[in-house]
């Protein structure tokens, strides 16, 4: 993997803030003007460890998809629903989510990446709640519902899915 490029953004107006963005494939870190080298070398390293978390939470690998589904069924669900694996999948167009209740495998879209964790979350609850409930009837509307971002998080997915492509998408 290449080294990451890091352009520092010097302020004489910035006094005692520092932030850090990606840009492409650069991060841009901004700085007081008066900040000696020594603690621009720390404010860099600080920043991309901050960078890199942040993205690790907002782009959870397959393991840490499941650890989240466990702590969630955990959770809400009395430990009732025990997926065997939950992983990201690129062929997911029109769901959010699916899963096979016999194997106790969830799938998640890779269109979910990136978006809040608890829009991800919620996705999970669903998926999750399919593992004991297979159909969307009351009893499996209200598991769901446990979830206590449920309804806000069925909002911004039908609000994402009206501005992407004009119709709302399903788990």
């Amino acid at each position: 993997m290449p080294p990451e490029t890091v352009e520092v953004r010097r302020s004489a107006r910035r006094r005692r803030t520092v932030s850090a963005y990606r840009d492409g494939d650069k991060t841009i870190v901004l700085l007081p003007a008066g900040l000696s080298s020594t603690d621009e070398e720390q404010w860099v390293r600080r920043m991309l460890d901050r960078l890199a978390a942040k993205e690790q939470r907002r782009r959870p690998s397959d393991d840490d998809l499941l650890e989240r589904a466990k702590d969630l069924s955990a959770r809400y669900l009395g430990d009732e629903a025990l997926p065997t694996s939950v992983r990201w999948v690129d062929n997911q167009r029109h769901r959010w989510g699916s899963c096979t209740p016999d194997h106790g495998t969830i799938r998640l879209s890779t269109r979910l990446k990136g978006m809040p964790s608890w829009v991800v979350d919620y996705v999970i609850m669903h998926e999750l709640v399919h593992l004991l409930v297979p159909s969307h009837g009351p009893r499996f509307w209200a598991l769901v519902e446990r979830y206590p971002k449920a309804e806000r998080a069925r909002g911004f997915l039908e609000g994402y899915s009206m501005a992407a492509n004009g119709t709302t998408d399903e788990c």
